[in-house]
């Protein structure tokens, strides 16, 4: 019987990637995304797209409809050892504030990666996670083995960081061979761009188009006192409510005209829905106009997002922290697992129109059904008098 072939073959370490030139084992690997390559500043050029504030309601909507779901912690296995690791990792969390670290590493979808530092300590015989700590992942890189390395002043390669000591979580690369990933921030670099040079043209068309222009007349043969007189009673027009001239002298206001519309406004707001449809993979409910009915189709595609963000977090702690921290306190036990309630509300107003609809075809729910449902305080209606 044939053997399949073990380890990895399309390794990117000693310089096998063609795609990133040549990389010894001491250097950091290079991101992948042209707009850091093309401007040559890591991560630093995103910094400036978060201050769009389209991208930061955007994005907060985003992180914070993750947030506000609730969570929890399930034992990995229906144990004794199995809850108690489960009660371990929920008081962990809930000490820590789970929602605040939630929306802090969330960033990895915007920057591409995220990096968060477990600090350690001992407490009795149990090993517990006394911070856990989000750092700037400016300050990081990775090498071509994908060890995480911190960039620190004399060290132009970066420290090699040591195991089981950072939750490293990284989101959107086509592949594997990228630990940087791919943020939002690579998306959302030209619509922020383009939205920032238009505006900037329309501050200055409404400066020239906007205000009339003052215009002084001086007679022939004026000396230069006269003319710097008028200048000046030019200038005043900006501050004062009203100035004196000589005789002789007249100041009109020359209104600017241009025919048709520049546009600036229209790409103003095509740029900030394609912000919208980037962060949150739709625009109706950001955008005004949109029908009752458009929006519920679009928050449906929503809550994809909201759901696969919360797997993307839930995921790697549960691969990472909470595996260390169930290996050394719990040897042998499942670990728990961390994941947000993703159930929505019942409409109750569509649940009873299917309730009555289904009595109307010969079935009802139980009393039990309907108290879960519409809650307690339920009885039954006696049958009419005959």
């Amino acid at each position: 019987m044939d053997m399949p072939v073990a380890g990895e073959i399309a390794t990117i370490a000693h310089g096998r990637d063609i795609t990133r030139g040549w990389v010894d084992g001491l250097g950091l690997l290079p991101p992948m995304d042209a707009i850091q390559r093309d401007f040559g500043r890591f991560l630093d050029i995103y910094e400036k797209v978060l201050e769009d504030s389209q991208v930061a309601a955007t994005f907060q909507q985003r992180r914070l409809a993750v947030v506000c779901k609730p969570w929890e912690v399930i034992p990995g296995e229906p144990t004794d050892q199995g809850r108690l690791a489960a009660d371990f990792i929920r008081k962990t969390l809930s000490r820590l504030d789970w929602d605040d670290l939630t929306e802090r590493m969330l960033y990895a979808r915007f920057y591409g990666f995220a990096v968060a530092e477990c600090i350690w300590a001992r407490e009795g015989d149990r090993i517990i996670l006394q911070q856990l700590r989000v750092r700037d992942v400016r300050r990081f890189g990775f090498g071509p083995d994908f060890s995480l390395r911190l960039k620190v002043p004399g060290n132009l390669f970066g420290e090699v960081m040591p195991e089981k000591k950072f939750w490293v979580i990284n989101s959107g690369a086509s592949h594997h061979d990228e630990p940087y990933g791919l943020g939002l921030a690579y998306w959302l670099y030209w619509p922020v761009y383009f939205k920032r040079n238009g505006l900037r043209l329309w501050l200055k068309l409404l400066e020239k188009f906007g205000a009339p222009t003052a215009v002084g007349r001086f007679p022939n043969g004026c000396d230069e006192v006269s003319r710097n007189q008028l200048l000046s009673a030019l200038a005043a027009l900006q501050s004062d409510a009203g100035v004196i001239l000589p005789e002789g002298m007249e100041i009109k206001l020359l209104e600017a005209t241009r025919g048709g519309t520049p546009g600036y406004e229209k790409l103003y707001d095509n740029m900030n829905a394609a912000i919208a449809k980037v962060v949150l993979s739709q625009t109706m409910t950001t955008d005004s106009g949109a029908s009752h009915s458009q929006a519920q189709v679009h928050m449906d595609v929503r809550r994809d997002v909201i759901e696969a963000d919360a797997d993307l977090i839930d995921n790697s702690f549960n691969r990472t922290v909470v595996a260390w921290l169930t290996a050394w306190n719990f040897p042998g036990v499942t670990p728990p697992i961390v994941r947000r309630i993703m159930i929505e509300p019942v409409d109750l107003l569509q649940r009873s129109e299917r309730d009555r609809n289904l009595f109307t075809i010969g079935y009802r729910p139980t009393l039990e059904e309907i108290r879960s449902v519409y809650g307690n305080g339920m009885e039954a209606v006696p049958p009419a008098a005959a």
